[in-house]
């Protein structure tokens, strides 16, 4: 941090920054190393590690954790709600409103101040819905 507490940027932080940005696939800390070395061969798995810590406290990114072993990184900061499916591990952004009463309830009932909200949706994707029906209708003929 500089003198005033705002991070400085960094071209390391800029490149994770527009890696996670250029994918809707929720990557793991991993797959954005693979991805920055094409520009930056030279930057450690510590690094990455160490700047998605710091775009996630920025607010720049979100990290996501489903109770695996590691944690997916979503470069889109704004409020949305997901939906991961449990037979393929892939994690999707759902394009609908964030649900505002759902926090004004839970304030309610609580006696609390929400300041915000994560909801995750979970079950089978449309592919794997698609592949699922696939194999039922081979092992049918």
């Amino acid at each position: 941090m500089n003198k005033k507490g705002f991070l400085r940027k960094t071209k390391q932080r800029e490149v994770i920054l527009s890696v996670l940005r250029s994918t809707k696939s929720h990557p793991t800390a991993d797959w954005v190393y693979q991805e920055v070395r094409k520009e930056m061969p030279n930057i450690s798995l510590g690094t990455i590690y160490r700047n998605l810590k710091i775009l996630t406290e920025m607010g720049e990114a979100t990290e996501l954790s489903y109770g695996s072993t590691y944690s997916r990184f979503d470069g889109n900061a704004e409020e949305h709600y997901h939906f991961v499916c449990e037979s393929c591990d892939n994690v999707f952004d759902i394009d609908m409103p964030i649900i505002e009463e759902l926090e004004r309830e839970v304030e309610a009932k609580m006696g609390v101040k929400v300041s915000r909200h994560r909801l995750e949706f979970y079950g089978k994707c449309e592919e794997c819905l698609a592949k699922e029906t696939e194999q039922k209708k081979n092992l049918a003929n």
